[in-house]
């Protein structure tokens, strides 16, 4: 049977909310079950937040970038280690994408560099339009430091949330309610999944009011259809909301479901050569996917042959995001950075994390990695 990454995992009221939705006919895009699963989310991040449910997290950053100004003459500063649907929305709008390493103690993106380019770009009257750190793999990044330094320099700042949430932030904070607005994904392989998904969620209704009009084509208040400025079919449908709110019911347990199975790696794996990914004092990681680095000197075997002695026994391992300015899109991109991410990239393997794996597969997967490592 194969051992996959990260697969959907029903907690078994899903069924139920979409039966509501087709027994009282709402398979249209909006409907009650969309507003309760926004509402949903509000409350568990905290409450006091403009929730707009989105056909995907790329459609939420694409959303929150148009709203924060973004255009052709603007830099949009990012983490280079990312999935690709986290920096596409900046070449959407036309803007020209800075990419900017990780910090060696917490694998988020390093706030040193963004406040060292912020303090030169700013001398030289060539701020960006917006800054987008990436949660990576459910863990926060420091969000009180890089909201002072965006309040400070007058920088949109838009939080990469898509694989944190039921993480927080150092502090206590919720991961996916910070900055001017941050971006959630329902992916089939994320925490919880409305089949494919997202989310924008602000404390601006006035951003909330403005992403809700361009999602649904921007139509002008008319009896008639009219339009004064062009906007997109971003909303997320009523149905895939219904799948939403059963899967809020178990986001808690999924996520203490995913911490157990990497402490588990921990336990077993923990050696020199092998690095799991840090979780700073006072933060609480989803562990989305557990990532650790092999150090091929040490351990006599890389991150890829691991990887393919998985494959042979149908285990599914991803090595890390490829940086995004080491992808041929984006040769020449401008950099930030001593290559921390690029060596996490060489070293980095993404282990099966799917909160419905069973302690014998987790056995599996360590034993065939004891067994290269000749332990």
């Amino acid at each position: 049977m194969r051992i996959w990454l990260s697969r959907p995992h029903m907690g078994g009221t899903e069924q139920t909310y979409v039966a509501e939705a087709f027994d009282t006919n709402f398979v249209a895009p909006l409907g009650p079950q969309l507003n309760a699963f926004e509402q949903s989310v509000s409350d568990y991040l905290g409450g006091g937040l403009h929730c707009v449910g989105l056909s995907s997290g790329s459609a939420a950053l694409h959303l929150a970038l148009r709203i924060a100004g973004v255009d052709q003459n603007s830099e949009v500063w990012i983490s280079s280690m990312t999935f690709a649907g986290g920096i596409f929305p900046v070449l959407y709008q036309g803007a020209k994408p800075v990419f900017f390493d990780l910090s060696p103690d917490t694998w988020t993106v390093d706030c040193d560099l963004l406040e060292q380019a912020l303090e030169d770009a700013n001398k030289e009257n060539r701020l960006p339009r917006a800054i987008v750190p990436t949660d990576l793999y459910g863990q926060g990044v420091d969000l009180d430091r890089l909201e002072t330094m965006c309040k400070r320099f007058e920088v949109a700042l838009v939080v990469d949330s898509a694989e944190s949430l039921g993480a927080r932030h150092v502090g206590g904070r919720m991961c996916g309610a910070g900055g001017d607005a941050a971006i959630l994904s329902f992916n089939g392989n994320k925490i919880i999944t409305t089949s494919g998904g997202g989310m924008l969620v602000t404390r601006s209704e006035k951003i909330a009011d403005e992403a809700r009009f361009l999602a649904t084509q921007a139509r002008d208040p008319a009896p008639h259809y009219q339009h004064s400025t062009y906007g997109y079919n971003y909303r997320l449908s009523n149905i895939c909301a219904a799948i939403g709110l059963g899967q809020m019911e178990v986001l808690d347990a999924r996520v203490v479901c995913r911490r157990a199975i990497c402490d588990r790696y921990i336990a077993a794996l923990s050696r020199p050569g092998i690095t799991f990914m840090p979780e700073p004092e006072g933060a609480y990681s989803t562990k989305w996917l557990t990532a650790i680095a092999l150090d091929s000197k040490v351990l006599g075997v890389s991150r890829e042959d691991v990887r393919l002695k998985l494959m042979e026994f149908q285990i599914e391992s991803r090595p890390m995001w490829k940086p995004m300015h080491k992808q041929p899109l984006f040769e020449g991109a401008k950099y930030h950075g001593s290559g921390v991410d690029e060596r996490l990239f060489e070293m980095g393997l993404c282990l099966p994390s799917g909160s419905d794996m069973s302690i014998e597969q987790q056995d599996e997967v360590i034993g065939h990695i004891l067994d290269m490592l000749g332990a």
